[in-house]
């Protein structure tokens, strides 16, 4: 059994999604990062990033943080969602960095301006939604000859497909993007997207509202850090 520390939002549904996919067991286990389950010792030992998703492999013995790796584990665990051939394993890996360095922080910190922030801040909205429509626009360019963003199904798709799914929150249109509507409208179709993408949907969730929330989320410089890390070593 693997433990999925988990909160239901593109970053864990990302992991949520895997599983289905690749149908290993799991269990999981929630993370409240609106009251700062983030910060517990004990999760902190398995993410020392204070991020979820992570997980625990308690039959390897292996813990992992960071989405990217988590996929690339258990793809290999599974045999399923990442080629052997190397050309093709090429192919996933990059999309999977492109999401991890692109996409997921551009699409994340325009969701911060369009969702958290109280102040007028024109200069970040303009930048962050011309960076993530930019990055729309590349993955319908390269589904113009492709179902898939790496020719086959494959953890690449799977990371993206949570950043692409708030696009009408953040203020975007898939309709100008015809292949990647078309590939948006394949994904969301599929059942295990469906049930990684509804687990957890009827949590509670205030960190939207609540101002403690908001200051877990982002009030954190290197002091959150220092004294986390001296509740991990009591």
């Amino acid at each position: 059994m693997i433990d999925l520390y988990y909160w239901p939002t593109p970053n864990g549904h990302k992991i949520s999604i895997m599983f289905e996919e690749c149908g290993l067991p799991y269990n999981t286990i929630a993370v409240d990062i609106g009251k700062g389950d983030q910060f517990k010792p004990e999760f902190l030992k398995i993410s020392p990033n204070n991020r979820m998703p992570a997980i625990v492999d308690h039959e390897a013995q292996i813990s992992i943080f960071e989405g990217g790796a988590i996929l690339m584990y258990l793809a290999e665990k599974s045999g399923r969602l990442l080629p052997d051939e190397q050309a093709a394993r090429l192919e996933v890996l990059q999309w999977l960095f492109w999401q991890a360095g692109g996409l997921g922080p551009m699409a994340g910190q325009l969701s911060h301006f369009v969702n958290y922030t109280q102040e007028d801040v024109p200069y970040a909205l303009k930048r962050y939604a011309n960076e993530y429509d930019r990055l729309l626009a590349v993955m319908d360019v390269r589904l113009r000859d492709r179902d898939f963003l790496a020719g086959a199904y494959s953890i690449a798709d799977i990371a993206c497909f949570p950043w692409v799914r708030p696009y009408t929150r953040l203020g975007n249109d898939l309709d100008k993007f015809e292949n990647l509507r078309r590939w948006f409208d394949g994904l969301k179709q599929r059942p295990a997207v469906q049930a990684g993408i509804n687990l957890g949907k009827d949590w509670q969730r205030d960190e939207r509202s609540s101002e403690k929330a908001k200051s877990l989320l982002f009030d954190q410089d290197s002091k959150t850090v220092f004294d986390a890390a001296a509740g991990t070593e009591k």
